[in-house]
């Protein structure tokens, strides 16, 4: 359990900005994380050693969701399986908002570039979870946008991966097996506003994250919220230059319960009437590869495929909704490029 805290530490990560960093810098690093996951789980990561700005990673999401962005039609041609039946892709791509949800949003998932090589016995599963990407075939630069921002942050992840090894006593490459064909997804989202006439106050109801590691940008709306020791719920907003970072609870079983997944949700804005588009949200999921091994430091074994195939049945994406979808949007396919 998380300890008592009324705010989210901030951790520099300026030694990994320099191309040879000091080993008494990594160090020390790795010591402030290990602090930062044994007691509250949540921090903010400044001195960010990405070329992407704040402002670059939500006019991607502009993009995609904005006024000048992709219609719903659109968007619909890129729908999972689940909402389109005669669409192809089944685990990357578009999913609209669940009406009736708490989960109030609308995302668009990719994987990593090089997705659809895999030969895992799992990949004929209802969900390909090595298929290749979706893109709008109309805008290349998306795509290459898309691609770039999940490179840096998979370059980031595996910089952290090497700095948590430390952490837990164990060679700096000891999850180098994490990063052979992993799954990793970058999640564009878009929470709309709220109808004042709706009473809701969550659009994100409380959860822990299921997996390794998660890099989340998020707009300045705000809402984010994360639940401490004493279960109170600490507002988590923007703070500028920053990116949030937690722990899912594989990782927490594979610390040996060193370290905590923590709770946290997303309260609805009281700014939906000045900022009509809603908010914006991009989180990053560093995840192995299907056929990866997750070996805990007491020796406990999960392959990560069956884990996220399994966790994947209470995801309200990867239901059959189909029914709830308006037939006008699944009208007027057009090809897509998948990637």
């Amino acid at each position: 359990m998380s300890t008592s805290f009324s705010s989210l530490p901030i951790v520099s990560l300026a030694a990994l900005s320099s191309p040879s960093p000091r080993p008494e810098d990594l160090s020390k690093l790795a010591s402030h994380l290990n602090e930062v996951f044994s007691t509250t789980g949540f921090a903010y990561l400044t001195d960010l050693p990405l070329t992407y700005t704040h402002d670059d990673v939500f006019g991607v999401c502009d993009e995609f969701f904005g006024y000048n962005g992709l219609t719903m039609d659109e968007k619909m041609k890129l729908a999972k399986k689940t909402f389109v039946p005669t669409n192809k892709n089944t685990y990357r791509g578009y999913f609209p908002p669940q009406e009736g949800d708490d989960n109030l949003k609308e995302g668009f998932e990719l994987g990593t570039p090089s997705s659809g090589r895999s030969t895992s016995a799992l990949v004929s599963s209802k969900f390909n979870l090595t298929e290749p990407n979706v893109f709008p075939a109309s805008n290349t630069e998306f795509r290459v946008r898309c691609e770039t921002l999940h490179n840096e942050l998979q370059t980031l992840s595996s910089k952290l991966l090497s700095l948590l090894a430390v952490a837990l006593g164990k060679s700096s490459s000891f999850f180098n097996n994490y990063l052979k064909d992993s799954l990793s997804t970058l999640r564009l989202l878009h929470y709309p506003p709220v109808p004042s006439s709706r009473q809701q106050e969550l659009i994100c109801t409380p959860h822990t994250d299921s997996g390794i590691l998660t890099l989340l940008h998020q707009d300045k709306t705000g809402g984010l919220e994360v639940r401490n020791g004493e279960g109170e719920w600490i507002p988590a907003p923007y703070v500028p230059g920053s990116m949030v970072v937690n722990i899912g609870d594989l990782m927490a079983k594979v610390s040996g319960g060193k370290w905590i997944a923590t709770y946290h949700r997303v309260r609805s804005s009281k700014k939906e009437g000045s900022d009509m588009k809603g908010r914006y949200s991009v989180p990053f999921f560093f995840e192995p590869g299907l056929d990866c091994v997750v070996e805990s430091v007491d020796g406990d074994e999960v392959v990560y495929g069956e884990h996220l195939l399994q966790k994947m049945s209470g995801w309200v994406e990867f239901q059959d909704v189909v029914e709830s979808v308006p037939e006008e949007m699944l009208s007027g396919r057009v090809a897509v490029e998948a990637f």
